[in-house]
């Protein structure tokens, strides 16, 4: 018998596995033979952060290629620089945001305005904000909120496992250190007039969580203040803080270390006197993020030694 031509063999092969063959092969397997035929992944979301803890969290579930536009305060990791910039969190616009295509926005109940939220909702956007308050479900809820947008829960699941045991580590430690708690006060002083942290605000939160004393709150004192106010020489003096906290941008924004010290009032300190300054990169003091837990070991740390 002859062997047939090759072109004969090639169709042979064909309605070898032509689509009877793919139905039986299927039928085999428990799939359907749309399913057989069509395996390729579902299109993951686009997304646009506008926080910088949120676009962390991105990163860290691997979801970076999902990232589509950020904005300004997301400046962690490196490489969140690099990505299209939609403007400051709480002065976005629609028009800017949609142009990028998003499947989803993510941040906090900080980002706005309103109206531009409700623009990208009408518009079929998927908007998730988390409420910002300053504690340990903020970032909870932070996390959760990012796995859900980018389609990734199970891997959110893990990391928030793993945040949680490095949270519960560091309250510990914090709660081993007795004795008296440093006096420090938060001073705050990107641009403009400096001014000092009170209640309800996430330095003070912060302040709580590494074992510090806000110099210029008194337990159940009518002086007392929530959010930030206008630092004066007077109250600097009062307060007689033995350790000042900042942010290193706000070191920088008053012209260097030197510069910094020389804020009327500031030298009439205890603090003043031993140069006792902790300075901490904004995003990871105040941003609430998944390096919370180390922020809060550091500044516990950092402000013992400062204040020793």
């Amino acid at each position: 018998m002859k062997t047939p031509p090759l072109q004969l063999r090639r169709r042979d092969a064909l309605r070898y596995f032509s689509l009877p063959a793919v139905t039986a092969v299927s039928s085999v397997c428990g799939l359907p033979a749309t399913a057989a035929l069509a395996q390729a992944p579902a299109k993951m979301p686009r997304i646009v952060s506008v926080s910088g803890a949120t676009t962390e969290i991105v990163y860290a579930l691997g979801a970076e290629k999902q990232l589509v536009g950020t904005d300004t305060t997301s400046l962690f990791p490196a490489a969140a620089l690099q990505t299209p910039k939609v403007g400051y969190m709480r002065a976005l616009s629609a028009e800017g945001l949609l142009s990028l295509k998003p499947d989803a926005v993510i941040g906090t109940t900080e980002a706005g305005p309103g109206v531009v939220m409700d623009q990208l909702r009408t518009a079929g956007v998927k908007v998730e904000l988390v409420e910002a308050d300053h504690t340990w479900g903020e970032v909870q809820r932070k996390v959760a909120a990012v796995g859900r947008a980018t389609s990734r829960v199970a891997q959110a699941a893990a990391l928030q496992a793993k945040l949680d045991a490095q949270w519960a580590e560091v309250l510990a430690a914090v709660a081993r250190k007795t004795g008296r708690k440093p006096r420090a006060v938060f001073i705050l002083t990107h641009s403009g007039s400096p001014q000092v942290a009170g209640e309800k605000t996430a330095a003070q939160a912060m302040f709580t969580f590494a074992g510090l004393d806000n110099a210029l709150i008194t337990p159940g004192g009518s002086s007392n203040f929530a959010g930030y106010r206008a630092m004066t020489p007077e109250a600097l003096v009062t307060a007689a803080p033995d350790v000042i906290v900042t942010t290193t941008q706000g070191v920088e924004a008053s012209g260097g270390l030197e510069k910094f010290w020389q804020r009327p009032g500031l030298e009439l300190t205890p603090a003043y006197k031993r140069r006792a300054l902790v300075a901490l990169d904004a995003l990871y003091l105040i941003g609430f993020g998944p390096r919370l837990p180390q922020a809060v070991a550091e500044l516990h740390q950092a402000s013992l030694k400062a204040g020793a």
